[in-house]
């Protein structure tokens, strides 16, 4: 096929991709402990219907020990020709407050060319994105293909990770896409060359048997609630850089957005400033970042006249991509334990860990994306670091230290993925399931082959 074709057939099929992306996104797919399974198990088998629909000659569910299955489909490559791997998930992150989304989380909602929705964005689009890039071909694929859509990426650990290292030659590829990522913004075309690590843990404080009068024994009792606030608290300072050692600021040599365009973004409100120091491509792409995700304890309606015996918290870190996660949760909890005051009783629990990412400078296949980018956007893209986590990239690079890995995708940064009204926008859609079926070419012609 040519280019011109390639365009015409994913614009002529975007209204059908559409449709499936609503079904998809319709599905509440929350792989986190808690949540129902049923709704995980059903949008692995539409998954599996679209790549089997994508004119692959072999897809199938495969199972994951520990966790949800995976959907993985194949074609073999022509002669001479490399074989690339596409990757994307298909579980999300819960909706959170209904009342925060102005659409039902669960039902997508079209407004004004974007698609409202959880997982709209994050990651559905990117199963999407590579049904659209592979129909172009009419199961004729220029190069060998191999897909894989995991089903538990949001609540991190590393399941797949470790099915991954189990079976090394069932993903082998010579380039590997990542459709789990996105523009700085819509039209603006990026690939991700870095990925902070991530990990998680609760930590729970305990103080008292159970709870006592406030009015009886406050001022003396030890509350728990008390104690978590100031060491959570003890962990920035007065400008929000994080005090715990061993855990230094990093740099990073690209450009990242102004403090306009970041404050925009993030929704910072008018008068309340940014935390910690350097420039924001550093705080976010290659900086270490300690969030509190979560707090156990009891509700403003629901609160009584007590001193709390009990409270816990979730946990995360985002870990630059020279950093070991798990040596930086034993400098975090090594810090709480230190800082834990009225020597209250603490314990850490559920801890979580994926690595970090960042990619060499490029060599064959990232110059065909630059390619098939410049033709899909209008412009070459530029290199951009991402401050959110995709475990098994970095899994990945050492499996296969031979394959470019590229990562760039349909989630552009106003997307509000993770958080309520995320949206992807359709022609940003378009875009990049074009940019990936002009890769695929590209990658087949003897430029890129080196003949």
């Amino acid at each position: 096929m040519t280019p011109d074709q390639i365009e015409s057939v994913i614009a002529a099929a975007m209204p059908q991709a559409v449709e499936e992306l609503k079904r998809l996104a319709a599905i509440p797919s929350v792989a986190f402990p808690g949540h129902p399974v049923e709704p995980v198990h059903a949008a692995a088998a539409v998954t599996e219907e679209l790549l089997r629909s994508a004119g692959l000659s072999h897809v199938q569910q495969i199972a994951v020990e520990g966790s949800f299955p995976a959907v993985y489909g194949e074609a073999p490559a022509p002669p001479g020709m490399p074989t690339v791997l596409l990757y994307a998930h298909y579980d999300v992150q819960p909706a959170g407050d209904p009342a925060a989304w102005r659409t039902p989380p669960f039902e997508p909602t079209l407004i004004d060319g974007q698609l409202f929705g959880r997982g709209t964005a994050d990651d559905k689009s990117g199963i999407i994105s590579h049904v659209l890039a592979l129909r172009a071909f009419q199961g004729r694929f220029p190069v060998g293909i191999k897909v894989i859509i995991e089903g538990q990426e949001e609540y991190a650990g590393e399941r797949l990770e470790a099915f991954v290292e189990r079976n090394p030659d069932l993903l082998r590829a010579d380039a590997i896409v990542v459709a789990d990522t996105g523009n700085p913004k819509i039209g603006d075309p990026a690939v991700t060359t870095s990925l902070r690590g991530m990990a998680a843990f609760t930590v729970e404080v305990r103080t008292l048997r159970e709870a006592v009068h406030s009015g009886s024994f406050g001022g003396a009792a030890p509350d728990a609630l008390a104690a978590l606030m100031r060491m959570l608290t003890a962990l920035h300072d007065e400008n929000g850089d994080i005090r715990v050692p061993g855990l230094p600021r990093g740099t990073f040599l690209g450009q990242g957005p102004s403090e306009e365009e970041f404050r925009n973004t993030a929704g910072v409100l008018d008068g309340v400033g940014l935390v910690g120091s350097g420039t924001l491509a550093d705080r976010l792409w290659s900086s270490y970042a300690i969030t509190v995700t979560g707090l156990d304890v009891p509700t403003v309606s629901g609160a009584i006249n007590a001193v709390q015996p009990a409270a816990r918290a979730r946990v995360t870190v985002r870990v630059p991509p020279a950093g070991d996660p798990k040596t930086t949760v034993d400098a975090i909890v090594d810090f709480l334990r230190q800082v834990t005051p009225w020597g209250a009783q603490v314990s850490f629990s559920d801890v979580t860990v994926g690595s970090g990412f960042q990619a060499d400078s490029g060599g064959k296949a990232r110059a065909a994306l630059n390619r098939a980018m410049d033709r899909a956007f209008g412009r070459p893209p530029r290199d951009v670091g991402a401050g959110g986590s995709i475990p098994l990239v970095n899994t990945l690079l050492k499996q296969y230290p031979a394959a470019e890995i590229l990562l760039f995708g349909a989630e552009d940064e106003d997307a509000a993925i993770h958080a309520p009204n995320e949206r992807v926008d359709l022609e940003e859609l378009r875009r990049t399931a074009t940019t990936e079926a002009l890769f695929l070419h590209e990658l087949s012609l003897p430029s890129a082959l080196g003949v």
